[in-house]
């Protein structure tokens, strides 16, 4: 088995590595997490074994991407706040909830990342506890706390 084109490596999850990174670093730097991800993932394409699991590999990446454009964005900014204007725009991905985005973005982070990577990227327990640092239960009891409290804060209509 072989692996795909990288054009349709990214066309099929290019959506999920955005939600991923939406969720993970905000709307204002997602687009540079997303794209650092990518040019991350095309570099070392040419290594990559053909039985990998391409989704949790981009995941993994825009994991990591994300975190690093968060460090940055903290040290741009003295004291590790993000700028006014920067705040103002960071509302989340365009569409029909945006209280939803705003919603995940204050989730604790364990819990943030085990719903963007569960519930956003559909990967398995096991590869979120690999993506978060810790175990397959922990994830679950994450993500489900994650989602008890986006219900509770948002209804469950928001959620249905």
């Amino acid at each position: 088995m072989s692996l795909p084109p990288f054009e349709q490596v990214v066309a099929t999850y290019g959506s999920a590595v955005l939600r991923v990174c939406r969720a993970r670093a905000g709307a204002h730097e997602a687009e540079d997490a997303w794209s650092e991800t990518f040019l991350a993932a095309l570099r070392a394409y040419p290594r990559l074994r053909p039985d990998s699991d391409l989704r949790a590999w981009l995941l993994t990446i825009a994991h990591r991407k994300s975190i690093d454009s968060a460090r940055a964005s903290g040290r741009a900014h003295p004291g590790g706040t993000a700028a006014p204007e920067a705040c103002q725009a960071d509302n989340g991905p365009p569409g029909p909830e945006p209280e939803l985005w705003e919603a995940v973005r204050r989730l604790p982070p364990r819990q943030r990342d085990a719903v963007a990577y569960h519930y956003l990227a559909d990967l398995p327990y096991a590869q979120v506890a690999a993506l978060v640092g810790t175990t397959e239960a922990a994830a679950r009891r994450a993500a489900a706390d994650g989602i008890a409290s986006l219900r509770s804060g948002l209804g469950r209509e928001v959620l249905a």
